[in-house]
């Protein structure tokens, strides 16, 4: 048994780095993407708003395992057009990158949701205070319905990066089935017949990392949104 932990304990390290390398790179792109295209979705122009929701609705309404395999094997079948743009062959060519993608273009479209709902909830009173004021619709955005409504999207959006922890899981359908949390569990119970522990040591992982993240966002809550605790 102790050979067996001093075999599988630096796998399981390496599959903890990898999983948090999918989930904060993924969470960071989407989050990045997300911000100024909930703003677009909120415009009165269709032009804006109805490519946008587009995206949300055909991302939250697929599920993550079938975008990955679009994504890994579909483009496959484009190799020979890929193969004549090299920047863009070597990235979707390599199953590391194309998870970072399809959770990347998964994560956005429910964070978009998320901050939609959140800069429309916003105040009328802060509004209508800043038109008193003179700001244009752009400061008023930046001043007022970005500092607020992110915020009050905390909550739901750590529940989104925890998801999307999870979601990370289910790179086993492709080449880095060993690499990940999972992977590494599933090659411990391939090799050495125990269906239990390996299942089990990996789920206190999971457990541990989220959490870590629970942790973090209830500070970040705590901090930006201690005006609401004081003002009730």
């Amino acid at each position: 048994m102790n050979n067996l932990w001093a075999e599988y304990t630096p796998l399981f390290a390496n599959g903890v780095w990898v999983t948090l390398q999918l989930t904060f790179i993924s969470s960071f792109i989407g989050l990045a993407f997300a911000l100024p295209l909930a703003f677009a979705a909120l415009s009165r122009n269709p032009l804006f708003s109805a490519p946008v929701s587009a995206f949300s609705y055909f991302f939250r309404g697929t599920p993550l395992l079938v975008q990955i395999y679009l994504l890994y094997y579909g483009l496959g079948q484009f190799s020979a057009e890929l193969r004549q743009i090299p920047w863009l062959w070597n990235i979707v060519k390599q199953p590391y990158w194309c998870a970072i993608i399809a959770f990347s273009l998964n994560t956005c479209a429910y964070t978009i949701e998320i901050f939609k709902g959140s800069f429309r909830n916003t105040a009328k009173g802060e509004i209508e205070a800043a038109i008193a004021m003179g700001m244009s619709q752009w400061q008023i955005f930046y001043r007022i319905i970005f500092p607020s409504g992110f915020r009050r999207a905390l909550p739901a959006y750590s529940n989104e990066v925890i998801f999307m922890l999870h979601g990370t899981a289910q790179v086993f359908v492709i080449a880095l089935v060993n690499l990940d949390i999972l992977g590494v569990a599933r090659k411990m119970q391939r090799a050495t017949f125990y269906d239990f522990t390996p299942y089990l040591i990996a789920a206190c992982l999971y457990l541990l990392i989220t959490f870590l993240l629970v942790f973090i966002f209830k500070k970040c809550e705590k901090r930006w949104l201690s005006y609401l605790q004081t003002a009730h």
